[in-house]
Protein backbone atom coordinates (compact mmCIF):
# COMPACT_ATOMS: atom_id res chain seq x y z
CA UNK A 1 0.00 0.00 0.00
CA UNK A 2 1.25 3.31 -1.12
CA UNK A 3 1.63 6.53 1.39
CA UNK A 4 -0.73 9.54 0.68
CA UNK A 5 1.16 12.28 -0.88
CA UNK A 6 -1.54 14.36 -0.90
CA UNK A 7 -4.67 15.63 1.10
CA UNK A 8 -6.34 15.75 -2.25
CA UNK A 9 -6.05 11.85 -2.16
CA UNK A 10 -8.12 11.26 1.12
CA UNK A 11 -11.60 10.12 0.16
CA UNK A 12 -13.32 12.22 3.28
CA UNK A 13 -11.40 15.43 1.73
CA UNK A 14 -13.11 14.55 -1.78
CA UNK A 15 -16.73 14.20 -0.32
CA UNK A 16 -16.18 17.09 1.87
CA UNK A 17 -15.09 18.83 -1.25
CA UNK A 18 -18.11 17.66 -3.36
CA UNK A 19 -20.26 18.90 0.02
CA UNK A 20 -19.13 22.10 -0.09
CA UNK A 21 -20.01 22.52 -4.19
CA UNK A 22 -23.47 20.86 -3.23
CA UNK A 23 -23.73 23.57 -0.76
CA UNK A 24 -22.87 26.25 -3.45
CA UNK A 25 -25.13 25.43 -5.92
CA UNK A 26 -27.88 24.82 -3.52
CA UNK A 27 -27.57 28.03 -1.70
CA UNK A 28 -27.77 29.90 -5.31
CA UNK A 29 -32.10 29.52 -5.32
CA UNK A 30 -32.30 30.83 -1.83
CA UNK A 31 -33.96 34.10 -1.79
CA UNK A 32 -31.71 37.20 -1.77
CA UNK A 33 -32.54 38.42 1.79
CA UNK A 34 -30.62 35.25 3.19
CA UNK A 35 -27.60 36.04 1.26
CA UNK A 36 -25.81 37.45 4.02
CA UNK A 37 -27.25 34.92 6.77
CA UNK A 38 -28.08 31.47 6.56
CA UNK A 39 -26.63 31.30 2.75
CA UNK A 40 -23.24 33.00 3.99
CA UNK A 41 -23.11 30.51 7.08
CA UNK A 42 -23.88 27.36 4.99
CA UNK A 43 -21.13 28.46 2.53
CA UNK A 44 -18.59 28.99 5.51
CA UNK A 45 -19.59 25.87 7.32
CA UNK A 46 -19.11 23.48 4.12
CA UNK A 47 -15.72 25.17 2.86
CA UNK A 48 -14.18 24.47 6.32
CA UNK A 49 -14.89 21.14 6.24
CA UNK A 50 -12.25 20.50 3.26
CA UNK A 51 -10.29 23.27 4.12
CA UNK A 52 -9.39 22.43 7.35
CA UNK A 53 -8.85 18.24 6.44
CA UNK A 54 -6.39 20.05 4.05
CA UNK A 55 -4.64 22.37 6.32
CA UNK A 56 -4.61 19.66 9.31
CA UNK A 57 -3.16 16.86 6.81
CA UNK A 58 -0.63 19.61 5.95
CA UNK A 59 1.15 20.16 9.21
CA UNK A 60 2.82 16.74 8.86
CA UNK A 61 1.96 16.26 13.12
CA UNK A 62 -0.89 13.68 14.15
CA UNK A 63 -1.84 15.19 17.03
CA UNK A 64 -2.13 18.87 14.96
CA UNK A 65 -3.87 16.34 11.94
CA UNK A 66 -7.03 15.58 14.45
CA UNK A 67 -7.43 18.88 15.99
CA UNK A 68 -8.21 20.19 12.78
CA UNK A 69 -9.98 17.35 11.68
CA UNK A 70 -12.22 17.88 15.14
CA UNK A 71 -12.59 21.45 14.23
CA UNK A 72 -14.01 19.97 10.55
CA UNK A 73 -16.25 17.64 12.57
CA UNK A 74 -17.96 20.53 14.60
CA UNK A 75 -18.53 22.75 11.14
CA UNK A 76 -19.99 19.61 9.41
CA UNK A 77 -22.50 19.64 12.69
CA UNK A 78 -22.67 23.03 12.27
CA UNK A 79 -23.78 22.44 8.48
CA UNK A 80 -26.12 19.59 9.27
CA UNK A 81 -28.18 21.58 11.71
CA UNK A 82 -28.21 25.06 8.92
CA UNK A 83 -29.23 21.94 6.17
CA UNK A 84 -32.01 20.94 8.59
CA UNK A 85 -33.03 24.45 8.92
CA UNK A 86 -33.11 25.45 5.38
CA UNK A 87 -34.78 22.35 4.18
CA UNK A 88 -37.30 23.12 6.96
CA UNK A 89 -38.46 26.66 5.90
CA UNK A 90 -38.43 25.18 2.32
CA UNK A 91 -35.44 26.26 0.83
CA UNK A 92 -34.40 23.10 -0.23
CA UNK A 93 -36.25 20.42 -1.67
CA UNK A 94 -37.12 16.88 -0.22
CA UNK A 95 -35.01 15.23 -3.09
CA UNK A 96 -31.86 17.78 -3.02
CA UNK A 97 -32.37 17.41 0.75
CA UNK A 98 -31.84 13.84 1.16
CA UNK A 99 -28.92 13.35 -1.31
CA UNK A 100 -26.68 16.03 0.76
CA UNK A 101 -27.91 14.90 3.79
CA UNK A 102 -26.42 11.43 2.59
CA UNK A 103 -23.38 12.30 1.80
CA UNK A 104 -22.80 15.15 4.91
CA UNK A 105 -23.59 11.64 6.70
CA UNK A 106 -20.85 9.88 5.26
CA UNK A 107 -18.74 12.75 5.57
CA UNK A 108 -19.09 13.07 9.53
CA UNK A 109 -18.48 8.92 9.75
CA UNK A 110 -15.31 8.78 8.14
CA UNK A 111 -14.21 12.41 10.19
CA UNK A 112 -15.42 10.21 13.32
CA UNK A 113 -13.13 7.39 12.51
CA UNK A 114 -9.90 9.40 11.33
CA UNK A 115 -10.26 11.30 14.75
CA UNK A 116 -11.11 7.89 17.06
CA UNK A 117 -8.11 5.69 15.25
Amino acid sequence: MSKILSYKELTVWQKAYKLSILIYTTTETFPKKEDFSLTSQMRRSAVSIPSNIAEGYNRNHRKEFIQFLQIAYGSSAELETQLSLAHDIGYIEKENFIAISALMTEVLKMLNVMIRK
